[in-house]
């Protein structure tokens, strides 16, 4: 594939709800473009997008994938950028990350199920993102199919900017072409696939004109002179109304609704088209320079700069690292730095990646999208600058985890893989987070659901080649004393030469939740030498982390040593450490403990409709509801405190009970004493 000026390039996200047709459509679009000769199916496992085994088992996108093509409108090719994106939930964080670097964002809408929770998401981060949209009702092939029940439902849940620009010529079985409401023309599709103009069918003709007329008068009001003529009875001709229309779209003034299905071919060719002529070419981006937000124009002349949005590792090739050129233009063996590390980066032989194909790229100027491999250095999130230049992207947290479980290595050669292939995994799906817990020692893999983890553990052992089995996360549980108690630690022991000798007095207090550990010297008169004193405190601290009598780590304590005895020959650190550890161990003895569980701040947004049934189940789960509010778009905000071990599986729980539409984030708060009852066995 020849480079193509950057006017000329369209960098496009597919997104929608999960199983509407978004991997279809990019097959469809690529085989209406000539560039594959037949159209893969998902459920056979033989799309572009979707090249691994993970995905073809499961029928579905799991990561964003690149499927360039070229396009020609009037005469001129442009080079289009597709960026299929996974609609499950556990995905959402991979697909909303595409919008970091595409221009343009196309809804795919079931013409048989509508708006649905992917829906919303999606339209909600190209909102947050500022990018523009073109939505595009596929499957209006099928039974059931109704655009004009889903062309109502859009603009109930999105509002006035979105416009049918597209009405379909017949429906289900008898759709067989599409009506051009900004042209007000209409061309049908043949079996083969070529098309023919035809006059608008006698019960879509009334409803097409009435249609064209109130688009072109939306069209021309944001344009004065448009307008004006307008006004005057001089309607603009089509291509001017296209121009002004591409602005709005820009500025998302107006949402155009497209129809078509990607199974027949139908309006696929119209879909190219309108990516191209509404479509904005490669935007400013927005990045730090010197910490200071700024524009960086998408300049094929200005200085290189390069995004790294996202690494694959292949089994064969190794890491290979997803581009877009934010400006200049860049060449093979073009020498950048890592802007982060100050590390160089040379990258050999850029090219164009289609699902497992790899295409030449001889040059990529500002906007396009590339990839080179073995920038190993370079994770995801990264820029490549010119040396000295002190750029950074905008700090964008990462989605806080909703779902995790401990793993273990299968073997003993996978466990000294173990910590190298993990840190690999998360490198390639920055979604992903990986911690040693201190207290239980579990290697704890975060995601966003229980197919994301799942999927993630397959693919350790395909690409990494470590095995690991999955086992029930331990709750960090924690105990502390009951009541105050003193108790005398003694160490005397004697077996030839010097002996062991060390008596600590400890009086041993409850402390307030959450304050840890406090020691307080009380000896007078020299009772035990001061230089022994911070081994009676190590020995506490010791004992403390040790566990108490259920076995839990010791918090909350304040320990006053008041007395004690030394021999001025026996006595030791090592001595008067194990003698205060002993106390510990007799005070928590007599005077009993308590279990600590850690309690989790919990907030979860629902839709209206869903309070009660989430209130409900959250008090199943001991939670404590601390706020509800209604927010400004008639989402409910709950705001509850709940133990932890009542949390693992809520994000499942969560979605059942909601549709899909409730979310929630979860930060630890704090530690509470543990009924009785649910004491751990």
């Amino acid at each position: 594939m020849d480079a193509v000026s950057t006017e000329r390039i369209r960098d496009v996200a597919l997104l929608g709800h999960g199983g509407v047709g978004k991997t279809t459509l990019v097959e469809a679009l690529l085989h209406r473009a000539g560039v594959i000769g037949r159209m893969g199916r998902v459920e056979d496992g033989t799309t572009t997008c979707d090249t691994e085994p993970e995905a073809q088992r499961r029928c579905m996108s799991l990561g964003v994938a690149v499927a360039p093509f070229d396009w020609a409108v009037d005469g001129v090719a442009h080079r289009v950028n597709l960026l299929d994106t996974p609609g499950h939930d556990d995905f959402v964080a991979a697909a909303t990350s595409a919008l970091d670097v595409v221009d343009l964002a196309l809804l795919v809408v079931s013409a048989t199920d509508g708006v649905e929770p992917g829906t919303e998401r999606a339209w909600a981060a190209c909102e947050a993102a500022g990018v523009p949209r073109l939505v595009f009702v596929t499957k209006e092939d099928k039974q059931n199919a109704d655009f004009h029940a889903v062309l109502d439902q859009l603009r109930d849940r999105f509002g006035a900017a979105v416009h049918a620009l597209e009405l379909p010529i017949g429906e289900e079985s008898a759709f067989h072409g599409v009506a051009d409401l900004l042209t007000d023309t209409d061309t049908a599709y043949d079996d083969d696939g070529t098309t023919h103009p035809i006059e608008p069918p006698a019960d879509l003709a009334s409803e097409q004109h009435e249609l064209h007329d109130a688009l072109v008068e939306d069209v021309v009001t944001d344009d004065d002179d448009q307008l004006e003529r307008y006004l005057a009875g001089d309607v603009p001709a089509p291509p001017e109304l296209e121009r002004t229309l591409a602005h709005e779209v820009l500025t998302g003034a107006i949402v155009p609704v497209l129809v078509g299905s990607a199974v027949t071919g139908v309006g696929v060719d119209k879909l190219a088209d309108a990516i191209v002529r509404l479509g904005p070419p490669p935007r400013p981006a927005r990045i730090l320079v010197g910490g200071q937000e700024t524009e960086v124009p998408a300049d094929p002349a200005g200085e290189p700069l390069v995004h790294v949005f996202r690494t694959i590792a292949e089994e064969f090739v190794g890491q290979i690292s997803l581009l877009k050129v934010l400006s200049g233009t860049l060449r093979p063996d073009d020498r950048l730095t890592n802007a982060a590390t100050g590390a160089e980066e040379r990258l050999h032989g850029p090219f164009r990646l289609r699902g497992k194909e790899h295409l030449v790229a001889s040059a990529a100027p500002a906007g396009d999208l590339v990839a080179v491999a073995k920038l190993t250095g370079s994770p995801a999130g990264t820029l490549l600058a010119r040396p000295g230049r002190p750029v950074a992207l905008p700090g964008a947290p990462p989605p806080p985890p909703a779902y995790t479980i401990a793993v273990r290595a299968a073997s003993p050669s996978d466990e000294d893989k173990l910590s190298d292939a993990l840190r690999r995994l998360v490198a390639e799906d920055t979604a992903l987070r990986v911690e040693t817990q201190p207290e239980t020692g579990q290697v704890l893999l975060h995601g966003s659901g229980d197919t994301h983890v799942q999927v993630a553990i397959e693919r350790l052992s395909r690409k990494f080649g470590v095995a690991v089995e999955p086992e029930e996360v331990r709750i960090p549980y924690r105990e502390t004393i009951k009541a105050p108690a003193s108790a005398e630690g003694k160490l005397k022991k004697q077996s030839g030469g010097h002996g062991q000798f060390a008596v600590a007095q400890l009086r041993v207090s409850p402390a307030p939740r959450g304050s840890g550990f406090t020691f307080v010297d009380k000896i007078v008169g020299g009772a035990i030498p001061r230089n022994y004193l911070p081994a009676v405190e190590k020995g506490i601290e010791e004992a403390m982390r040790a566990g108490g009598p259920h076995g839990h780590p010791v918090v909350d304590v304040q320990v006053e040593c008041v007395d004690g005895k030394y021999h001025s020959v026996d006595s030791s650190d090592m001595a008067f450490r194990t003698a205060a550890a002993l106390g510990l161990k007799e005070a928590l003895a007599a005077a009993g403990t308590v279990v600590l569980e850690p309690i989790s701040a919990l907030v979860v947004r629902v839709p209206e409709g869903h309070q009660g049934d989430v209130l409900a189940d959250l008090a199943a789960r001991r939670g404590r509801v601390q706020r509800t509010d209604m927010l400004d778009d008639g989402t409910h905000e709950i705001e509850a405190l709940v133990p932890a071990s009542e949390l693992r599986r809520y994000v499942i729980d969560l979605r059942s009970l909601t549709g899909g539409r409730g979310t929630f984030t979860v930060t630890h708060d704090h530690y509470d004493v543990l009924p009785d009852h649910l004491l751990p066995a």
